[in-house]
C-alpha cells in the first residue's frame, strides 16, 4: 500500500496562516490604557492609517428565535462599526478585543452567526476603503473599552480605545400615569 504524504492546496495555507496571524496580532499583551487615547462611542478614533467609529452597541440575551436560537454564555454585545483605511496599502483588521473595569481583557468571538453584517474573521481593508460590520462579544452586562489597532505587528502596534457604555434596552414604560378625567365634584 502507497503512502501519500498530505499536501496542502496554497489558498487553504493562505488562509490559516493570514487567521493564525490575525489572531496573534490580536492577542497581543497590552492591558487596557497602556498606551492610547480613549474616545466616545460616535467620535473617529484614528489609529495609524487605520479610522474607526463605534456607532452603536447593543446587548441581546439571543440571536435567533425558537429552539436554533443561539444563547449566550452572559450576554451577548453586538458593536456597530465603521472602519476606514485612509493608507494606499492593504491592511489586516484583527479580530478586537474589549477591556472590563478590573483591567481584563475579553476576545471578539470568531463566530458571527445570527448578527446582521458580521465583519468576518478575515478581516483585509484595501487602500482608501471604508467597511461597515458588527463585532460579537459574550460579556457580563457592564461598561467596557473596545481596544482599536493599526493591525501592525504586536511589537510596534499602536492602539486606543473607544468607551462602550452599559445601556440595556428597556421594557417601555409610562413617563406619566394617565391623565383622570375631570369631572364635577361627586360632593356637590
Amino acid at each position: 500500500m502507497e503512502h501519500k504524504s498530505p499536501v496542502i492546496q496554497p489558498r487553504r495555507r493562505f488562509l490559516v496562516l493570514a487567521g493564525a496571524t490575525l489572531l496573534g496580532l490580536s492577542c497581543s499583551g497590552r492591558k487596557a490604557g497602556a498606551g492610547g487615547m480613549t474616545f466616545r462611542m460616535g467620535e473617529r478614533a484614528s489609529v495609524g492609517k487605520l479610522i474607526y467609529n463605534v456607532t452603536e452597541a447593543q446587548w441581546k440575551t439571543n440571536l435567533g428565535d425558537g429552539p436554533s436560537a443561539r444563547v449566550p454564555e452572559h450576554r451577548f454585545l453586538i458593536v456597530r462599526i465603521t472602519v476606514t483605511n485612509s493608507g494606499t496599502d492593504q491592511v489586516g483588521m484583527p479580530l478586537l478585543k474589549v477591556f472590563d473595569a478590573n483591567g481584563k481583557e475579553h476576545l471578539e468571538l470568531d463566530n458571527g452567526e445570527g448578527v446582521e453584517g458580521w465583519m468576518g474573521f478575515l478581516r483585509m481593508l484595501n487602500g482608501v476603503e471604508t467597511r461597515e460590520g458588527a463585532l460579537l462579544f459574550d460579556l457580563a452586562p457592564a461598561s467596557y473599552k473596545l481596544q482599536v489597532t493599526d493591525g501592525g505587528d504586536p511589537e510596534n502596534e499602536q492602539v486606543a480605545y473607544v468607551d462602550i457604555p452599559l445601556q440595556l434596552d428597556a421594557d417601555p414604560v409610562l413617563s406619566e400615569p394617565p391623565a383622570i378625567p375631570s369631572g364635577p365634584d361627586p360632593k356637590q
